[in-house]
């Protein structure tokens, strides 16, 4: 079966060969994890490898987040790297120019249709959302949340793109349930000391590693010992 790295050398190990392209998968954890690094590491390794992504932030604006990840090393300005600013104050001057914040976040739908046209313009093979959190605060109602996200999926699988969405809650069961495969990233303290871990939660259509693997966040981004195990306790 074709795979395609996740950018994390450690991370692929756990996934016996990386993702299955084309389909969507869950990056969850608290903040400060490494979620949106983890995200660049996979945007970025597919940029270097001449494939096009195409990144929509709702929560860090696009000037902030290039600072941020220039620190590990990741060139966001890479000519295969379209960003998306979709955060309350952020300058509306890509495929979000016409649609006010407070409406769009409102909808999957605006989302669904925004991406898809978007996507129609240009092929992209590697889509990251993050975090999809500010979406779902804004539809109260479950079974609609279910549905609009469903829809989504839908939608964005017409066009083989690998998608991650990032999560900060850590109830997310509608989108784990939905999702071909969730990566949890936890963080525990122990004896004054912040010990982090990575777990692959589900992963759809291969056999993967169980364990809970140790990882650090270093200047060069995130890296996983995927031969040492996370003690917790000890």
């Amino acid at each position: 079966m074709v795979r395609i790295s996740t950018g994390v050398k450690g991370l692929d190990k756990m996934l016996h060969g990386g993702l299955i392209p084309g389909r969507a998968y869950l990056v969850k954890g608290g903040p400060g994890a490494g979620k949106t690094t983890l995200a660049m590491h996979f945007l970025v390794g597919g940029a270097q490898n001449g494939e096009k992504g195409l990144y929509i932030t709702f929560e860090e604006p696009v000037s902030t987040l290039k600072e941020d990840m220039s620190n590990f090393g990741f060139d966001l300005n890479h000519p295969n790297i379209k960003l998306v600013d979709a955060t309350p104050v952020g300058e509306k001057k890509t495929i979000f120019a016409e649609v006010l914040y407070e409406e769009f976040a409102t909808s999957f739908e605006k989302l669904t249709r925004a991406v898809s046209e978007e996507l129609k313009a240009e092929k992209y093979s590697r889509i990251v959302i993050d975090p999809i959190t500010m979406l779902k605060l804004t539809i109260v109602d479950e079974l609609e949340y279910r549905r609009t996200f469903m829809a989504f999926l839908k939608e964005i699988s017409k066009h083989n793109a690998t998608v991650i969405l990032t999560s900060e809650l850590e109830a997310s069961d509608i989108e784990e349930y939905l999702v071909s495969g969730v990566i949890e990233l936890k963080t525990i303290e122990e004896r004054g000391k912040t010990l982090r871990g990575v777990k692959i939660i589900k992963f759809r259509g291969s056999t993967f590693d169980e364990e809970i693997r140790p990882y650090r966040i270093t200047s060069k981004g995130i890296e996983v010992y995927h031969k040492d195990v996370l003690f917790h306790g000890v």
